[in-house]
């Protein structure tokens, strides 16, 4: 007696995108953002008196060159990053507590998609906001001497600073439970590295154990990436590694930023899926 086998052959099912659900937390995130201005603009107010204030104001003062001017507005864009950056990590801590995080969790996804999600919001803002500083800057009549290639090594930098940053902020809002807590932290990690990291002056002006210490700020290799792209100026890298090749200097300075940008997102989602246990 002849046995019949029939194969049959099961629909496959439609690959799921990845990028999907890192579109719809981003586009939510965004709405969220939209509705409360104060995280577009607020953070602006601060690097433009800067930049068109006391920058000007400080190379009367002090006798400097026309430059100076855009060396200041240069190093804005490092605070600018931070606080923005902390800025948005607030609004996860309103989430958390007032939002729909909770639904959030429990659904079919990667915890690390929403962080991801919130990250590319966080760096679509930072854009914004550094685009409105540079608009600013050249009505002020400041000139940066860059080219394709220099425009190549700012993007680097500031990408990952603020992808750095923004994993600094994810983590401290997945630790801190109450937004008074958050805020009063904001002062040390946004604001203070800034003035030790070349925002104003060269590192080699602080004393010998901060200039040290600047060395070792992601925020100091990317200012002086941001420097080198926007004005031709490889003081700031020289001031780091005391070599002569500048290329090289800010190859290495990349790294550093680019490994700081790994660590710090790595250690923000692993802290936020822990978080999201309790």
């Amino acid at each position: 007696m002849a046995t019949i086998t029939e194969e049959v052959v099961l629909p496959r099912r439609a690959a799921r995108p990845r990028l999907g659900p890192i579109a719809t937390l981003s586009w939510r995130r965004f709405q969220l953002t939209v509705r409360t201005p104060r995280e577009l603009f607020v953070p602006l107010i601060t690097p433009i008196l800067f930049a068109l204030v006391i920058a000007p104001a400080l190379r009367t003062a002090l006798h400097t060159s026309a430059s100076y001017e855009a060396f200041v507005a240069v190093g804005t864009i490092g605070l600018l990053i931070p606080l923005n950056t902390v800025f948005s990590g607030l609004s996860v801590i309103v989430d958390r507590e007032n939002g729909a995080q909770r639904e959030l969790l429990a659904a079919p996804i990667p915890r690390s998609m929403l962080v991801l999600g919130n990250l590319v919001v966080a760096l679509v803002v930072t854009a914004f906001q550094i685009g409105a500083l540079f608009v600013a800057a050249l009505a002020r009549g400041i000139d940066f001497n860059t080219s394709v290639s220099g425009m190549g090594w700012f993007l680097a930098a500031a990408i990952l600073f603020t992808v750095a940053m923004y994993g600094v902020a994810e983590t401290l809002a997945s630790r801190v439970p109450k937004q008074e807590e958050y805020i009063a932290r904001v002062p040390a990690i946004a604001i203070v590295p800034w003035f030790l990291a070349g925002s104003l002056f060269p590192i080699n002006a602080l004393p010998t154990f901060l200039m040290w210490l600047a060395r070792f700020l992601p925020i100091t290799h990317a200012l002086a990436l941001m420097r080198y792209g926007l004005l031709s100026d490889s003081s700031g890298l020289h001031d780091i590694w005391k070599m002569s090749n500048a290329p090289i200097m800010a190859s290495l300075s990349l790294v550093v930023v680019a490994v700081f940008a790994a660590a710090l997102s790595a250690i923000s989602v692993r802290v936020f899926a822990r978080a999201a246990l309790h």
